[in-house]
């Protein structure tokens, strides 16, 4: 029997998650007062229940009774009920931007400003953080995405790092990504923008791809890039990170960045575990005002 409490930061998207493990056959509770979860979670264990998939919200409205919490999971766990914890986090930027648009009004704030009460917050659920076996970071993630990676560690069992990463091509005419982690520059590759017939193209067609690759020092570029990052993603995620945005740059972000952000998106989504996608930032913007 799988029995997950679910959690996090208030705006980081638990309500939808609740849904979205309903969809998977999970029966959810959501906002369980803290003295019943003891209680509940013996139910779900008795002979004859037909319960094979639960999921407990649980948050910051639970109040001063979230201070009981660590005691009531500790005996939990000593009973010999197995449970997961899976934490929803973002970004206090993202948190602050969520609840503008939806002008509502964080639960701790009493008046004050948005970011005081999401600071409380996260004091008061950081023991929860530190005891979770899956952290999200909803920052960057669609809908989609995030039933993705709930998909991942509910329905497909995979292995689950609590890392997400982004690939994202760009244009340094643009501007660096103001989000990124690491940034790596492939400007020293030939550009195609100066042979005939490949201008208008970009690294998701084919000729450019082959013209991009057909340089040795580009695989290795690859080889060498995969290998740090085998190196430094547990890294991070030792020292807690739960999501990293890796760019690659070329002049303008069509060709060259493209072309090398598609190849080490394809090496790195064979590595179990962490969650992923890839995004071109520029490959859209007019290519002919520059290189």
């Amino acid at each position: 029997m799988k029995f997950v409490i679910l959690t996090g930061m208030s705006g980081a998207g638990k309500s939808t998650a609740i849904k979205m493990m309903e969809d998977m056959g999970f029966y959810c509770v959501d906002n369980l007062p803290i003295p019943l979860l003891e209680k509940f979670a013996e139910l779900t264990t008795l002979q004859g229940n037909e319960l094979q998939k639960v999921a407990v919200g649980i948050d910051i409205r639970s109040g001063q009774a979230l201070e009981e919490l660590r005691d009531v999971l500790n005996r939990i766990r000593r009973s010999g009920i197995k449970y997961h914890i899976l934490f929803l986090d973002a970004e206090d930027s993202v948190l602050v931007k969520r609840y503008k648009e939806t002008r509502r009004s964080h639960p701790l704030t009493g008046g004050e400003r948005v970011d005081r009460g999401i600071a409380e917050e996260r004091k008061r659920l950081a023991f929860l953080k530190e005891r979770a076996d899956y952290i999200i970071d909803t920052s960057q993630l669609l809908t989609r995405e995030l039933k993705a990676e709930m998909e991942k560690i509910f329905v497909k069992n995979q292995d689950y790092k609590n890392l997400f990463i982004t690939i994202l091509s760009f244009g340094f005419k643009y501007g660096i990504p103001v989000d990124s982690d690491l940034v790596f520059d492939v400007r020293f590759l030939p550009n195609p923008y100066y042979v005939e017939g490949l201008r208008s193209k970009t690294g998701n067609d084919r000729e450019i791809q082959d013209y991009v690759l057909q340089f040795k020092e580009a695989h290795i570029f690859l080889q060498k890039l995969e290998d740090m990052l085998d190196f430094l993603l547990p890294l991070y995620i030792t020292e807690g990170k739960n999501q990293m945005v890796i760019s690659i740059g070329c002049t303008g972000g069509k060709h060259r960045s493209v072309t090398l952000a598609n190849e080490l998106y394809k090496c790195l989504s064979k590595r179990t575990g962490y969650g992923i996608k890839i995004e071109h930032r520029d490959i859209g913007k007019d290519a002919l005002r520059g290189k």
